[in-house]
């Protein structure tokens, strides 16, 4: 099974479709296109049968591009990789990142294709599926795509219980670019069903994958921090970044809980998860000036402009003319 796990650190489960099943889909594809070949191709000799014979010659050949060539292509593209041979097994073909495929991909994957199926009767394709590690063929690694099922069976995924509200915002100057796909799920995983672990076992797992991260990021794990509400709060630093990557870099940053009051007015203390917006006119100031958590900055109280001697003080009355 191939596992592509998303900016969730979660696994998206693609079955990649065995070697007799894609043979089986592309028989069936082949005989339909062979058919058709066949029928169109004898109309058309019959319609030109008064041109000469390298006329006819010239027009088999496009026949056979057309439609041997440029009819799978077509198919793949208008039904997002879904032929008639691989809708009857129950197979699709999807991009590596798991999205439906384009043109460019049913390209790739057709003008190869006849190399290695058509021309060498599908040699060139049985051994570089024998050779994959996900069973794919040469126009599959050149287009970047992946032949999967669709027939899988869902499952539910595991509720990640948030980290402390005082570790909010705590890792957010940390690399996270050298973390493995593994490690992110392998927290995943251990975040879910640590309830369900023998508290000497969980913690010694949470310890061990703390670690492990901590060696990745090059930034030691805080010694006054447990490891499950590290990992918990690396896991969710990480997801608010592919958030901002993906909505745009405007979203705001959680403040934690000791913020100013000033910033929600009353004595009010901020509550705690309430993103900080800066009012307009006070400029943000991290703590220390160089830190990554957000801190209310004092309201600039600005004075009242004077009001001139020479003008009397506006009353609402008009006296008469």
């Amino acid at each position: 099974m191939s596992e592509l796990v998303t900016g969730e650190a979660v696994a998206l489960e693609l079955r990649p479709a065995k070697l007799p099943s894609r043979a089986l889909a592309v028989l069936l594809d082949l005989a339909v296109a062979l058919i058709a070949y066949l029928v169109v191709t004898t109309g058309v000799v019959i319609a030109t049968a008064s041109l000469d014979e390298a006329a006819q010659t010239a027009l088999s050949i496009a026949m056979f591009v057309l439609l041997l060539v440029g009819g799978p292509i077509a198919v793949e593209t208008l039904s997002h990789g879904r032929s008639l041979g691989k809708l009857a097994c129950g197979l699709r073909v999807v991009r590596d990142d798991g999205g439906p495929i384009r043109f460019r991909h049913a390209l790739v994957r057709g003008l190869i294709g006849v190399i290695e199926i058509l021309m060498t009767l599908g040699v060139v394709a049985v051994i570089a599926s024998l050779v994959s590690a996900r069973g794919r063929r040469l126009g599959d690694v050149f287009a970047g795509t992946l032949v999967v099922r669709e027939r899988i069976p869902v499952t539910r995924t595991g509720f990640v219980p948030p980290p402390p509200p005082w570790l909010a915002g705590r890792f957010a100057g940390l690399d996270l670019s050298a973390v493995p796909d593994g490690l992110w799920l392998a927290i995943r995983q251990y975040l879910t069903r640590m309830q369900q672990l023998d508290p000497q076992v969980g913690w010694s797992m949470a310890e061990r994958l703390a670690t492990d991260l901590a060696g990745r990021t090059g930034a030691p794990a805080p010694h006054d921090v447990p490891p499950a509400a590290y990992l918990a709060a690396v896991l969710q630093e990480r997801q608010a970044r592919e958030a901002r990557r993906a909505f745009g870099n405007g979203a705001a940053v959680a403040a934690p809980p000791p913020a100013a009051p000033a910033a929600y007015g009353g004595g009010v203390a901020a509550p705690t998860g309430v993103p900080y917006v800066p009012p307009a006119g006070v400029p943000y100031v991290p703590p220390g000036g160089t830190g990554h958590s957000p801190v209310a900055p004092d309201v600039v109280r600005q004075p009242a402009p004077p009001v001139p001697q020479d003008e009397p003080p506006a009353t609402g009355f008009a006296p008469p003319a």
